[in-house]
């Protein structure tokens, strides 16, 4: 069985927020071989690890527990209206270790692509060394051998882990950077 089509997140099995897995959903009671493993905003309890990709598509998932999947102050800058509402009832969200970003170009939301370290840094996203560099020295303040050291220390599971976004109108890519 494929995933539902999610425009803000492309692919939550790259990132880890979606994982095989034969849980029952707490919303559907189906075990559809695929569970959420990404932040759940809610008053109702259970929700953690609890919920199948198509409960959040289709928006079930919201209406039941009326929980959401991103929160809307994450968003860095601003987004239409129908937009946010796709992205923070009916988009899986990501883990970061302490507020996560969602990236916005064009006027719309970005779509999350996956968290990285340095091994991905040096890897298959070489061409992110700049954008990594650049946010550690202009967002974040630090120069020097300190920028390098962090740079070289980024780790996608254990942190400080670097989050990368793909523009859904053009080109432009975004990383930024969060750590405990």
């Amino acid at each position: 069985m494929s995933l539902p089509s999610f425009p803000y997140h492309p692919d939550p099995l790259l990132s880890g927020s979606v994982v095989a897995s034969d849980t029952k959903c707490v919303c559907c009671k189906q075990a559809r071989g695929y569970i959420y493993t990404g932040p759940v905003f809610s008053e109702e309890d259970g929700l953690d690890d609890g919920l199948c990709p198509w409960c959040i598509a289709d928006g079930s998932a919201h209406k039941t527990f009326d929980a959401v999947f991103v929160d809307d102050e994450s968003i860095d800058g601003e987004i239409s209206k129908s937009a946010a509402e796709e992205l923070t009832t009916r988009t899986p969200g990501f883990n970061s270790w302490q507020q996560e970003q969602w990236m916005v170009c064009c006027d719309d939301a970005m779509a999350f692509v996956e968290p990285f370290g340095a091994a991905e840094v040096n890897g298959k996203y070489i061409r992110r060394q700049g954008d990594v560099m650049t946010y550690i020295v202009h967002t974040m303040g630090i120069s020097g051998g300190a920028a390098t050291r962090l740079m070289n220390s980024l780790n996608r599971e254990k942190g400080p882990t670097a989050y990368l976004f793909q523009c859904r109108h053009c080109d432009t890519q975004k990383v930024y950077i969060d750590s405990l």
